[in-house]
């Protein structure tokens, strides 16, 4: 005997990672500043001159500030909630050699194409910029590893093979080579005064 299936019979989505970066939670603070301080004001005062036209039940402007009312509602409770529950992680480990959250990862696959990524809070992932979330495959995998460690991650096109080529923590993005001048010494140097 087949029984349908509703919503109440999936299983809940996993619980997401609680950390987040000092720059990740002033993001989530900006926008829920926005939402309330500005963006509301302003919808509310859209749906009050549309409910002043008259008839409210054919009048789109309404509708559609009613609904727009409604999402801003929801996205500032998420906000609001999900403030509440992060941990600002903001110190170095103590142990900088090792991959940790908020940590520059600098890996090398199969090929050799280097890439960097930059492990974060599920609230904050942004893979053009390299973010990470530290719930993805590739920062599981990565977490507590070293320079020199191999990894595997299962991904859906199959098994890929990472070699690990720098951790570093820190707010800046800089490459190997941004960081050594002419004679391998570190440089913050522009790379005009260092010839």
């Amino acid at each position: 005997m087949l029984r349908s299936v509703s919503t109440r019979d999936r299983a809940p989505q996993p619980k997401r990672s609680s950390h987040i970066t000092p720059e990740g939670a002033k993001k989530l603070r900006a926008e829920l500043d926005h939402l309330w301080t500005v963006e509301r004001p302003r919808v509310t005062q859209e749906v009050a001159d549309a409910a002043a036209q008259g008839d409210r039940s054919e009048n789109a402007e309404y509708i559609y500030g009613k609904r727009r009312l409604r999402e801003i509602d929801r996205r500032v409770r998420f906000l609001s909630k999900r403030l509440d529950e992060v941990t600002v992680v903001s110190e170095p480990p103590s142990d900088p050699r090792r991959v940790f959250f908020g940590a520059y990862v600098t890996v090398e696959d199969e090929d050799g194409d280097e890439k960097t990524y930059r492990i974060v809070g599920a609230d904050e992932s942004d893979l053009e910029q390299g973010y990470i979330s530290i719930d993805s495959p590739v920062a599981r995998a990565l977490l507590g590893k070293r320079e020199g460690d191999e990894v595997t991650v299962r991904v859906p096109k199959g098994d890929v093979a990472y070699a690990v080529t720098g951790v570093r923590y820190g707010s800046e993005r800089k490459t190997k080579s941004e960081r050594t001048g002419a004679g391998g010494a570190a440089s913050d140097a522009p790379e005009s005064e260092r010839k």
